[in-house]
Formats: structure tokens, C-alpha cells, sequence
């Protein structure tokens, strides 16, 4: 069977490491409630492998790359409509799958952050993530308030998933190596649906103060506030990457009682 190769355009480092690939995937914890896995950008099936012998959920691929999708149709036949060959960005979660699922992969590093975005966008269905990042990224995720790595990405994931770093990953398991390293994280979905408080606004709160990072709070989100009836509120003097969820949760219920 013709081998698939490498696209730089794509983002792919395929991993070739058989050791990781089952690591990451015993990664998966189907107690979690889902009975669905889909696999992002599974290229040649190191991970695919693995996660077909599992019997506890029905598994998934999804590849952009038409290469792949024609290698993995040969590979896998028994998987049928279960192989995808689409952008996973423009997915319909809820027309493909059922209430819970789980998504797993070996992420290009050139959309991770649109991946995860998609992933928080589909929320209430995917509870659980296990995958592989560029490990700056990674770090992000999982980083507190008060480091530099803390921004916007960290603050929507922590919000509602529970971050686990995981591992981290070498380059030399790549073909073909990545420059940076890697390493492989899990989102597990809280036990709670929503925040308290308004989530549009959450959003918004979040966004503002991290796009202008460098100012305090009070300049940031000034557009979403009422200047005179938060003038007293001294969380809104700090700099965004000072405070926690709960933080940001509690000034966006302050700012909505205060309009």
C-alpha cells in the first residue's frame, strides 16, 4: 500500500511511534459517559490502529487530505460512512453524532487553536479530548493566572473543560520532524452544562480584556461597561491575565447588574 506524504500546507507530521500512539489513546476514558470517538486528521492510522481494537465506543475519522481518506478507505473498508474526508472546521457535530462524544488526535499544529475553538463551539457534545499539540500550546491551555502563557484560549477551556497535561512529546517520533516539541493534553467536560452568569458576555468580557492584554480591565472593557456605576470596582484595575474563571465570571455578573 502506497505510503501517504507529508503536506506542509496541511500541518502534517505524521507520528510513527507505536508506543506513544497507544498511550495516547488509553488516554481516552469511556467512563465518561460517550459511546462515540472521532479521530482528526488520522493520516496513515497509528492512532486509528489502536483505537479500532477498542470495543467500549464506535470510532470515527475525519481527514481534509483526500490522499489519506483514499489510503485509510483501503486500510479500514469495514468502516464505511465512519471515514470522513472533510474539513473537521465545518463539521456538523450534531447531525454526525450523538449527545456525547469524544474527539482524539495528532492536531495540525497550523489550526490547533481553530480546533479547540471548534471544539468549545460543540461543548455540550464532545466531553472529552485527548490530543496532541505543539507543546507551547499545550501550556497555554493548561496555564494559570498570572503566567505569561495565560490568555484567552486558556480562560474558554478552563472555563469548561478540566486541562491535563499530559506528556510531552520528542520530534524525532515525527516523519517529518516538527521544529518545536510537542505534547499531548486532555480536556475532560465539567460536570456542569453552563456558567453562572451571562455566557454572551463572558465571551465578550474575556475577548476584550485579553486583545488589549496590556491595559487594565477598566480601558479593555470599557465599551461593555457603566463607567460611573463601576467606578469603585477594583477588579476592573488589574490586567486581565491576573484573573482566574471564577474572576471573570464574577466581573461579568457585576457588569451586567451594573448597566
Amino acid at each position: 500500500m502506497t505510503l501517504v506524504r507529508a503536506k506542509k500546507h496541511l500541518g502534517q507530521h505524521f507520528l510513527t511511534d507505536k508506543n506513544i500512539a497507544s498511550k495516547i489513546v488509553e488516554s481516552l476514558r469511556p467512563v465518561n459517559g460517550y459511546k462515540q470517538v472521532l479521530e482528526v486528521g488520522p493520516g496513515m492510522g497509528i492512532l486509528s490502529d489502536f483505537l479500532l481494537q477498542k470495543t467500549d465506543y464506535e470510532v470515527f475519522l475525519i481527514d481534509i487530505d483526500t490522499e489519506s481518506y483514499n489510503f485509510l478507505q483501503k486500510k479500514y473498508p469495514q468502516l464505511g460512512d465512519r471515514l470522513i474526508n472533510a474539513d473537521f472546521l465545518e463539521l456538523d457535530f450534531k447531525a454526525n453524532f450523538q449527545e456525547k462524544m469524544a474527539v482524539i488526535g495528532n492536531f495540525p499544529y497550523n489550526i490547533s487553536s481553530q480546533i479547540l475553538f471548534k471544539i468549545l463551539d460543540n461543548r455540550d457534545q464532545v466531553v472529552e479530548v485527548v490530543g496532541m499539540f505543539q507543546k507551547e500550546v499545550a501550556e497555554r491551555c493548561n496555564a494559570k493566572a498570572g503566567n505569561k502563557e495565560y490568555g484567552i484560549l486558556s480562560v474558554f477551556l478552563q472555563a469548561y473543560y478540566k486541562v491535563e497535561y499530559l506528556f510531552t512529546v520528542k520530534a524525532g517520533v515525527f516523519n517529518p520532524p516538527p521544529k518545536v516539541l510537542s505534547a499531548v493534553i486532555r480536556l475532560t467536560r465539567n460536570e456542569t452544562a453552563t456558567l453562572n452568569c451571562d455566557e454572551k458576555l463572558f465571551w465578550q468580557v474575556v475577548k476584550a480584556g485579553f486583545n488589549q492584554r496590556r491595559k487594565t480591565l477598566r480601558n479593555a472593557v470599557s465599551a461593555l461597561i457603566n463607567k460611573e456605576k463601576m467606578a469603585d470596582n477594583t477588579t476592573l484595575d488589574l490586567r486581565a491575565e491576573r484573573l482566574t474563571v471564577d474572576d471573570f465570571v464574577k466581573l461579568t455578573n457585576e457588569i451586567a447588574a451594573n448597566r
